[in-house]
């Protein structure tokens, strides 16, 4: 998952400063080491951290800081703040003024992703009402047309290549002047990469950027190489030119390095943020929500986005009843559980909830069991649905055998409906105290 790792050692870090009351200008230092030490093991660019320790301890050990009634916080305070800088701190949208068809230039080396993100970002333009062709400028790698061809077609976008021996650059003229004559919004060029950087590389890139003429040259990094990503934005910038970046595999990178480096090192924007495998796993990258779930605080915005999205508003409206009476059965738990599968895994949910992690409840259902859960549940009686608590042993074992399933897995079911339960009132009553930030 995201700064996983990173994650559990900076809130180690300020649980011990919480636990200090007043702090003195040693304690801070103190802290800043180890924050700089987990900064760096997460492939922190080192002048990147150099400078974010410095602004910080700069800020954090004045008296106004010291002298209040919470430090600690004030502290955690200056840390988020500076990492949502260091990210951008301000998000940057696409750039798709000028006469349509806009055009979008993703560059980037084999493997990091282009071809799949061509398809997200095309699918989050399309949810905008915008008419989207991708256009496969790549004439090197065996079946990249024919990848972007389908990745296309799921997003509801329209797919144009060239076939023989056709040049990239007179692809990406072909596919803007056809857009063009359509009435097209948005047109997508997919490119060429290499295991490594080269200079023919990097000419063909010149020469189709010099035909588009586009409003964005983005370069897609694999978020797990770290420093490495940094190096190669750095390269692209300098013989291409790239106006931002976008991050991808983020879901696989525990550590973090290459968010939390490559805007600094670069200059440039990180635009979107790739966070799994579907054309939906797709993120507009705002730094301060970043830094919020770096620093184990949630992201409430992302979630009801993402809910809002995902769930029937009537639906809600009917859930948050029940939830208030203490009605939630498990005919509501299956219902959703498959709302919330649209949104991501259910631990993913839980991070962007303040207060609650995945390491506290274990409620995380593998994809490969939802028909397991759904087949449990189905095999029940209504009155078994709605009290759970019925639920014997000779009940267990009629449930199993008519789900195909084990006594063992209706108990797991069992214990993870109960945890959800209790999690369901836990959140109500903070809401009822002002206490939940939806």
């Amino acid at each position: 998952m995201p700064f996983e790792g990173l994650t559990q050692k900076l809130s180690d870090i300020f649980r011990k400063l919480r636990g200090k009351g007043k702090l003195t200008e040693a304690d801070v230092d103190a802290a800043l080491r180890e924050v700089r030490l987990s900064l760096l093991e997460a492939d922190v660019n080192y002048k990147v951290v150099k400078e974010f320790i410095a602004n910080i301890r700069e800020r954090a050990v004045g008296e106004e800081v010291l002298s209040s009634l919470t430090p600690a916080q004030q502290v955690i305070k200056i840390v988020y703040e500076e990492l949502a800088a260091i990210m951008g701190k301000d998000v940057r949208r696409l750039n798709l003024a000028g006469s349509p068809p806009a055009v979008i230039l993703l560059l980037g080396l084999q493997g990091s992703g282009k071809t799949t993100t061509a398809g997200k970002i095309a699918l989050l333009l399309r949810k905008q009402g915008k008419h989207v062709m991708c256009v496969s400028c790549d004439v090197w790698r065996p079946a990249a047309q024919r990848q972007l061809e389908i990745v296309s077609q799921k997003a509801g976008a329209v797919f144009f290549t060239l076939g023989g021996n056709s040049k990239a650059e007179d692809i990406a003229a072909a596919g803007i002047s056809q857009a063009k004559r359509q009435g097209y919004d948005v047109v997508i060029l997919d490119t060429a990469g290499r295991l490594q950087i080269d200079e023919d590389m990097m000419e063909e890139a010149r020469r189709i950027a010099s035909v588009s003429a586009p409003q964005e040259k983005l370069l897609v990094v694999d978020a797990m190489t770290g420093q490495e990503a940094c190096r190669v934005a750095q390269v692209f910038d300098e013989k291409v030119g790239i106006s931002g970046i976008i991050l991808t595999k983020l879901d696989s990178d525990a550590r973090g390095g290459a968010a939390l480096s490559v805007v600094k090192v670069t200059g440039k924007p990180v635009l979107f943020a790739s966070v799994g495998e579907k054309l939906e796993d797709f993120e507009v990258f705002h730094p301060d929500r970043m830094a919020s779930r770096i620093l184990g605080m949630g992201d409430v915005l992302t979630l009801i986005e993402k809910a809002q999205e995902a769930i029937d508003e009537a639906k809600a409206r009917e859930f948050d009843r029940k939830l208030r009476r203490n009605e939630f059965t498990l005919d509501d738990f299956l219902e959703q559980m498959r709302d919330m599968r649209k949104m991501g895994s259910i631990g993913d949910i839980l991070r962007m909830i303040p207060g609650l992690s995945r390491a506290k409840l274990d409620l995380d259902v593998d994809p490969k069991e939802w028909t397991r859960v759904e087949a449990i549940i189905q095999s029940m009686t209504k009155e078994e649905r709605r009290r759970p608590e019925i639920i014997d042993g000779s009940r267990k074992k009629r449930i199993a055998k008519g789900s195909g399933t084990s006594v063992q897995d209706v108990n797991r079911l069992l214990k993870k409906f109960a945890e959800v339960r209790k999690m369901m009132s836990r959140l109500s009553s903070m809401d009822k105290a002002g206490k939940f930030p939806f």
